[in-house]
């Protein structure tokens, strides 16, 4: 392709991304130290860490399947909640343990409800009825529904009182070194796979159709190291904004997990999935979406659980409330069934989007 006809390293939508992301992150900075009104603090870091997410998912996507399609999933997947995990780390550190189990398991509602609700609302409204029968999400929806079965048992343990109980810290170790060794061996598959197959890891959008990669290695590697370490400091202004914003606000710990942090690091991250069904593409979407709570399921809930117990962080553990519990498996179920009915409708759509609205509002007093 010769130089005239070769397209621009960063088109508009990298532009204003990249505007976006250092300017709401220096806004953020000033809010901190310049002791600005804590709910504007917080929304300011909110807006940065959503943005800062979409810069670090755009990095990967421009690195395309340069370093192999299993590669590629697999890096998306280890750096696509990365914003995410600083705010649960500096969560844990202030103590907010309950904070960071409800964002946990509403990042897993949000993907699920939410997200894959309006994916089907958009995409039904049109294209009608969308078709969804394809192996990968049978797969993926199976291994989604084990990894919260999995997660679930340390508390039912807990309230009916077994042996277990007593021990709840060592149950939640053990749950998640299994849950990691799990996602450990799903990396062979995933690492060998080809371009016409969909990770088993979250994100999967390396792996759908999309242009050829516009910025050179060097420049999304850099991207990525910068956008890393900016939802590092963000994050932890972010979480010091969290508390007095609550206070102000008059709200749960509950609810701003389950609902506040889990949008902010994860609802822009997940939008390719609402694009995609718009565009028609409905299989695609439907295992984009799903792969990010599968994310969190075996990899960033286990991981958190491991730090917070050997570094003399806040003590997370895997006991979880009955209503986080009944919620989380409610919306994996019907996940599966909506799945293994292989195909959906935009009134299905709906319905997800106004369960999620209603589990959100149960949530609003703690």
């Amino acid at each position: 392709m010769s130089a005239a006809t070769a397209s621009p390293v960063l088109i508009r939508s990298d532009r204003i991304l990249l505007t976006l992301s250092a300017a709401l992150a220096v806004c953020a900075g000033l809010a901190h130290f310049g002791g600005w009104n804590s709910v504007v603090a917080f929304l300011v870091a909110a807006a940065a860490v959503a943005v800062l997410a979409a810069l670090v998912g755009r990095s990967v996507d421009q690195l395309g399947d340069r370093f192999g399609a299993g590669a590629t999933g697999v890096l998306q997947s280890a750096l696509g909640n990365l914003p995410e995990l600083f705010i649960c780390l500096f969560s844990l550190q202030a103590g907010l343990v309950d904070v960071v189990r409800a964002a946990l398991v509403g990042s897993i509602l949000a993907n699920l409800l939410l997200v894959l609700g309006l994916a089907f609302l958009v995409g039904g409204l049109r294209h009608g009825t969308q078709q969804l029968g394809s192996e990968r999400a049978r797969t993926i929806t199976v291994l989604m529904l084990l990894s919260v079965t999995a997660l679930s048992i340390p508390s039912v343990a807990y309230w009916i009182h077994t042996p277990a109980a007593e021990h709840e810290d060592a149950l939640s170790i053990v749950v998640s070194v299994l849950l990691l060794g799990l996602f450990a061996l799903s990396l062979p598959a995933s690492l060998r796979r080809d371009t016409t197959e969909a990770p088993l890891q979250p994100d999967v959008a390396a792996a759908e159709p999309h242009e050829q990669p516009r910025w050179p290695v060097w420049l999304a590697i850099g991207m990525l190291a910068v956008a890393g370490v900016l939802a590092a400091f963000v994050s932890d202004w972010f979480v010091a904004a969290l508390e007095p914003a609550m206070a102000t606000l008059n709200i749960s710990q509950a609810f701003a997990g389950l609902v506040v942090v889990a949008i902010a690091g994860n609802a822009v991250e997940n939008f390719v999935g609402i694009q995609l069904a718009a565009s028609g593409q409905s299989a695609y979407a439907f295992s984009v979406v799903l792969n990010s709570p599968l994310q969190i399921a075996l990899v960033l809930a286990p991981l958190l659980v491991l730090i917070s117990q050997f570094t003399g962080l806040a003590a997370l553990t895997l006991v979880l409330s009955p209503m986080l519990v009944v919620a989380l498996l409610l919306a994996v179920m019907l996940a599966a069934f909506i799945s293994f009915d292989g195909e959906s409708t935009w009134l299905e759509g709906a319905t997800l989007v106004v369960l999620y609205g209603i589990i959100a509002a149960s949530f609003w007093w703690g």
